[in-house]
């Protein structure tokens, strides 16, 4: 008879051949919609502060910014902000203290990059076990972790740029900062595309992480 155990992620953690092992655990499903919450939040209205003072020869269209004014859209940018680093962290440190971190993003290797990168240009990379990540999944959600320290990092520069001296000089300066907090947050909001054309091709990934199964 098979028997089920609690898992370090704090579900209960059934045998391979079971269907009911969750896929997700709770505080997994809890912290990615506010994670993406805060994005969504933060990006509209980063958009809005950053046409008050473009610095390329574009503005974002204003229909799909958040604040309406300058100092509403710095008032949506902090909450948002403070949202994104706290859950953030619960994310993060829930991920190393289950050791999931090691298990879904480890290792990485460039030579099953190559080869899971290549099947999906083929359109032959498989979907089959939602509990497995390939390589260019590990890719991507470590570059996304990494994009969101970066993007807190220049924003403490641009929000308390006195208080930060250091950061602020690693960053190359003030102005050096806005552009890296726009580079990074064009890439996670890449990142958030590509994320959602790939739930669109594979719709079940959406239902795993509202069910956790």
């Amino acid at each position: 008879m098979n028997m089920s155990t609690i898992s370090a992620t704090g579900d209960v953690a059934h045998s391979p051949d079971n269907p009911g092992r969750p896929v997700h655990p709770a505080w997994l499903r809890v912290t990615h919609w506010l994670n993406a919450l805060a994005v969504i939040v933060m990006a509209m209205s980063g958009w809005r502060i950053y046409n008050a003072s473009p610095f390329f020869d574009f503005s974002i269209p204003s229909g799909v910014t958040l604040g309406g004014w300058l100092g509403g859209a710095l008032q949506w940018h902090f909450a948002a902000m403070w949202l994104l680093a706290v859950n953030g962290l619960i994310y993060l440190s829930c991920n190393v203290v289950t050791r999931r971190l090691f298990r879904k993003f480890f290792p990485l290797t460039l030579r099953a990059l190559l080869r899971d990168a290549g099947d999906a240009l083929r359109g032959h990379l498989t979907h089959a076990d939602p509990r497995r990540y390939n390589a260019v999944q590990r890719l991507a959600y470590l570059f996304v972790m990494l994009d969101i320290v970066v993007l807190v990092l220049s924003g403490l520069v641009l929000w308390k740029s006195v208080q930060f001296p250091l950061l602020r000089d690693l960053l190359g300066g003030y102005e050096a900062a806005r552009r890296v907090h726009f580079f990074a947050m064009a890439g996670l909001v890449a990142f958030v595309a590509i994320h959602l054309l790939m739930v669109a091709l594979v719709p079940r990934t959406l239902l795993t992480m509202i069910r956790g199964r």
